[in-house]
């Protein structure tokens, strides 16, 4: 797991590097982040809907 952050941290970098103005690297920044916020907003939704189930019984 570790190898793959440190390949991905490596290509993040090189983009970076390599980006043409400041909105490609804020691009980026917003494409890196993205699926963590959806992931941690599907989490959340499934622990509410749970709750809410739970609190029905």
């Amino acid at each position: 797991m570790k190898l793959i952050f440190l390949l991905q941290q490596s290509e993040i970098n090189e983009k970076l590097k390599n980006a043409p103005d400041n909105g490609y690297a804020i691009g980026v920044w917003i494409g890196n982040l993205l699926p963590f916020v959806v992931l941690v907003g599907l989490a959340y939704w499934m622990y509410i809907k749970a709750k809410k189930r739970n609190q029905n019984e």
